[in-house]
């Protein structure tokens, strides 16, 4: 089975003083501006790194709560911030490291099996899988 999921992008005039706008498929993203300003400043619209951490963080807990579902867990909450570095290198830049911060609550759960399928989900998650980046997971539970 494959899906295929699709976005796109359109940058009008060049460098710093561009501007583009981004959108998917689905309409959640409807030409959303980007461009230097929203990228290296404060300017208002989104860019590649936070769509970059949205998506890591929305795959990496589905894939934990499908985890804690086969583990025979029915109710619970989980909480993800990703945070995705973006540092110079040479004439260009890279990304170098999502770091993955959870919250959750299962009930009937201990912390140990929390925190191994958490590790699971963060090596097992499509998202973790693109990314070539240092995946960092630090986990806050209740049970």
């Amino acid at each position: 089975m494959t899906i295929i999921k699709s976005g796109s992008a359109k940058y009008e005039g060049l460098g710093k003083s561009g501007k583009g706008h981004v959108s998917s498929e689905s309409g959640a993203l409807s030409d959303q501006p980007y461009g230097f300003n929203t990228r290296f400043e404060d300017g208002a619209g989104t860019n590649p790194e936070e769509l970059i951490a949205a998506a890591h963080a929305s795959c990496f807990t589905m894939a934990l709560a499908f985890k804690l579902a086969d583990a025979g867990h029915e109710d619970g909450t989980l909480e993800t911030e990703a945070k995705v570095s973006l540092e110079k290198d040479g004439d260009g830049f890279s990304v170098t490291k999502s770091a993955l911060h959870l919250k959750g609550n299962v009930p009937g759960l201990d912390k140990a099996k929390f925190e191994e399928l958490a590790g699971e989900a963060k090596k097992g998650c499509p998202i973790s899988k693109l990314l070539t980046c240092e995946i960092t997971l630090e986990t806050e539970f209740t049970g």
